[in-house]
């Protein structure tokens, strides 16, 4: 049995049944990192997932872990299962750097909120995985520490801010990891890397120990092998945290019946999903992507849920607005790292303000010294009130175009990103292409939303491409519900890379998994099943006349009994509320199967 193919929830399974120890699981996955972190700089097989291997740490976590589990004690549904944090998630152990020289060799004296939580559940710490620096940029290619490169096409890049997450899982570096989202860091990695993977409602999971980026933006959340995965994960680190002023939501997320797979017949009778078709025609969306994303929007509808179309507008403003708010925020949040109290000094600086002026112009990178100039441009007396006032006010009107989509929809389908990853390289020197890849995540950031990935299909070259689900604050159960029953009813979330489909051949692994969910070929075929599921090929067809989409965004959300632009009907019908979201709580009893009750 290769254990690096399992989800983190068989993983922990098999541990809580003691077929396997915590200290057996560890040990394989940080060889396999091992001998990925040990290969040189140039070596193109090099995934270059992680900036640090805490080793001796981790082993000495598991073994005290399986102390406890040995014992009859239970922590969690993923006692002694080892997980990555993103290399600005703070630990006592090891260093965290936000992939920049500027923190080289920083070594944090507290855990964050969310590593703490971690540990407080029994899972293992690995070690830091790679990032684009300080979390700005979309590829993983501004880090310090050198590319991540995606498992899927080692050409290409993983996508970013949390590439280096997204990287480690889908390569079987770990079960699961954590990544953090500012304008979509967690969703287009797991997009680009046949991930799943959620960005919360901000002010559900603590921020304390997260090395901001724009305050006001990030949040973590977990990227991991399936929807259960991302629940089990989201309902420990999840809830009040007194050390951070942003941490809102007074209890854990609560979310049983998706841990232990209890989803009755599958089927989404009464749920209520908008599709925004402006989305669709935006420029730089390819028609893979599209083709994915609405094959998906056929499975929901076989699946019993009521999809429509309607006009969601402000996206062209998402954008920019989004920039201005992060990049002022950023400028303040990296003002303290000046070369004095910590982090890289210059050592040719002679006086305190050439200290300043060399620590910083030699510590950070390109692409972070662009932000912070740009953000202390929107912010100066000349400008604020044209720039940086102005997004604000649009910041709340997207929110509002949000709350009115939201009151006639449970959920919004929409794609992650236009395209499928691009090559290493690819626009890394055309930064407002790479921006432009953010068009659909941002908004969700901005208005402080869920926002949750998942892979939907494939397209040019073989490589994933990811569907998004947007909803209230708050509904995080019912995003992860929808994901859940979408990946029982298709298979596009057990692809792996060539390389790992054939190591779990040669492990045995049986091709068909629990629940009969057999594995396909050539870029997933959606299985057809009783209920009215419709089997779609390659990267899925609607129907017809799915090629046909919106020409412009219009300024209102519009619904009619008039078939939609893209093969969608537009709202007619009353709704039926016939689906309830799951929230609050913490863990349940533990189960047979090692999750919780």
């Amino acid at each position: 049995m290769d254990l690096r193919t399992l989800t983190a929830l068989e993983l922990g399974a098999l541990i809580k049944k003691k077929k396997v120890s915590s200290p057996e699981a560890t040990r394989v996955f940080l060889d396999a990192a091992r001998r990925d972190f040990d290969k040189s700089a140039d070596d193109e097989t090099k995934i270059n997932a992680y900036t640090d291997l805490f080793e001796a740490e981790a082993m000495a976590q598991a073994e005290a872990v399986q102390e406890r589990i040995d014992a009859g004690e239970y922590l969690s549904p993923l006692s002694g299962v080892p997980v990555a944090l993103k290399d600005l998630i703070c630990t006592k152990e090891g260093t965290t750097t936000a992939a920049s020289k500027i923190l080289g060799g920083f070594r944090a004296p507290y855990d964050a909120g969310a590593a703490e939580r971690l540990k407080g559940a029994g899972a293992v710490i690995l070690g830091k995985v790679n990032m684009d620096e300080f979390a700005m940029g979309g590829s993983t290619e501004t880090s310090h520490y050198g590319i991540t490169r995606n498992p899927w096409d080692t050409s290409r890049v993983p996508g970013g801010s949390s590439g280096g997450s997204a990287a480690a899982v889908a390569a079987g570096f770990a079960p699961y990891a954590l990544g953090s989202d500012t304008g979509g860091s967690i969703r287009q990695p797991c997009s680009f890397c046949n991930l799943t993977g959620i960005k919360p409602t901000y002010g559900s999971v603590s921020r304390y120990g997260l090395m901001a980026y724009g305050s006001s933006l990030d949040q973590i959340g977990p990227l991991a092998k399936d929807a259960r995965d991302c629940a089990v994960s989201l309902s420990i680190i999840s809830g009040r945290d007194g050390r951070d002023s942003t941490s809102v939501m007074e209890e854990p997320f609560r979310f049983c019946d998706i841990i232990h797979g209890e989803f009755g017949d599958g089927r989404m009778g009464g749920l209520k999903i908008g599709v925004p078709a402006n989305y669709f025609s935006m420029p730089g969306m390819k028609d893979d992507v599209r083709g994915a994303v609405l094959g998906a929007a056929s499975v929901l509808r076989g699946l019993g849920a009521d999809v429509e179309e309607f006009d969601l507008p402000m996206i062209d403003y998402a954008v920019p607005t989004y920039l201005i708010i992060a990049c002022a925020e950023a400028s303040s949040n990296l003002s303290r790292y000046d070369g004095v109290k910590y982090g890289y000094r210059s050592p040719g600086a002679k006086t305190i303000h050439d200290s300043f002026y060399r620590s910083r112009s030699e510590g950070f990178g390109t692409e972070v010294k662009r932000r912070i100039i740009l953000g202390s441009f929107v912010l100066s007396s000349g400008y604020f009130d044209a720039y940086y006032k102005k997004a604000l006010r649009v910041r709340g009107l997207i929110k509002s175009v949000f709350d009115e989509a939201l009151e006639k929809y449970d959920i919004i389908l929409a794609p992650v990103c236009p395209t499928v990853a691009y090559g290493i390289g690819g626009q890394i020197d055309d930064p407002l292409a790479m921006y432009l890849g953010d068009i659909y995540t941002t908004s969700v950031n901005l208005t402080g939303l869920p926002g949750a990935a998942a892979p939907c299909g494939f397209g040019e070259g073989g490589m994933p491409v990811g569907m998004q689900l947007i909803g209230k604050a708050y509904s995080e159960g019912l995003l992860l519900d929808t994901i859940a029953r979408f990946q029982l009813a298709t298979d596009y979330h057990k692809q792996a890379p060539k390389e790992h489909k054939a190591e779990r051949k040669r492990a045995g692994r049986p091709e068909t998994q629990e629940g009969g969910r057999p594995e396909t070929q050539g870029g997933g075929r959606l299985e057809t099943q009783g209920g009215g599921r419709p089997e779609t090929q390659g990267a899925g067809r609607l129907c017809e006349n799915a090629a046909v989409f919106a020409s412009e965004a219009k300024q209102s959300i519009k619904t009619s009994c008039k078939p939609g632009l893209l093969g969608l009907p537009r709202r007619c019908a009353p709704r039926n509320d016939g689906l309830s979201t799951q929230s609050g709580g913490s863990f349940c009893a533990p189960g047979e199967d090692g999750g919780a009750r």
